[in-house]
């Protein structure tokens, strides 16, 4: 895979991911909503701070094990292989019917709470990290240095993010609702769920 072909790969799987309903995407519509969309930006902000801290992280710990080690590489590729595949067939298999965007804990008053919020609901996500560990080394071209190339995606990644949220912000009632539909929530899940299942099927059988 060379440079581009990786970038474009990963491109269309981080934004079908990013357009997948989840923790972050629930903050910002319900920022948006309830306190205005300067503060949604705020808490979108600490949720890319956030992202940025994992594919740290990822790049770091993954990056050097990845240049360092080829038993690491095969033991990262099946686990990465396997996560991705069950991620996937559940996704497949049990769409959510819904997607709750209201949340049950008090606003912050300040607008460095609400970076931290944003900062904290993404770092505090495991299932962030396990996912950016099993995701971020597939699509690092051969010969090419591993931690820096992850960083760089995970800095892609967050320019989609701010794309997804400029829409959520500018249509905050409107994607509320739709959001809200279970078809509609139904269709991304399986969706969402191909794709994982492809790149797992694509990890597995990745030679290096």
């Amino acid at each position: 895979m060379t440079v581009p072909e990786a970038l474009i790969a990963f491109t269309v799987a981080a934004g079908l991911l990013t357009l997948t309903p989840g923790l972050d995407t629930a903050l910002v519509l319900r920022t948006a909503a309830v306190e205005g969309p300067k503060t949604a930006w705020l808490a979108a902000i600490g949720i890319f701070i956030g992202t940025l801290g994992w594919g740290a992280l990822v790049a770091l710990g993954a990056g050097t094990l990845l240049a360092t080690s080829p038993m690491a590489f095969l033991v990262l590729k099946w686990a990465g292989a396997a996560y991705l595949l069950w991620l996937g067939l559940r996704l497949i298999l049990k769409p959510r019917d819904r997607f709750e965007v209201a949340g049950a804990a008090p606003p912050p008053r300040s607008g460095l709470a609400w970076l931290s919020r944003g900062a904290l609901n993404n770092l505090l996500n495991p299932k962030a990290g396990v996912f950016y560990v099993s995701f971020l080394p597939q699509f690092v071209p051969a010969h090419v240095p591993a931690a820096p190339f992850m960083f760089l995606l995970a800095m892609l990644h967050d320019v989609l993010g701010a794309i997804w949220f400029a829409i959520l912000i500018g249509a905050t009632q409107p994607i509320s609702q739709l959001l809200r539909r279970a078809g509609v929530v139904r269709w991304l899940d399986r969706l969402t769920g191909g794709v994982f299942m492809g790149f797992g099927v694509r990890l597995a059988l990745e030679r290096r």
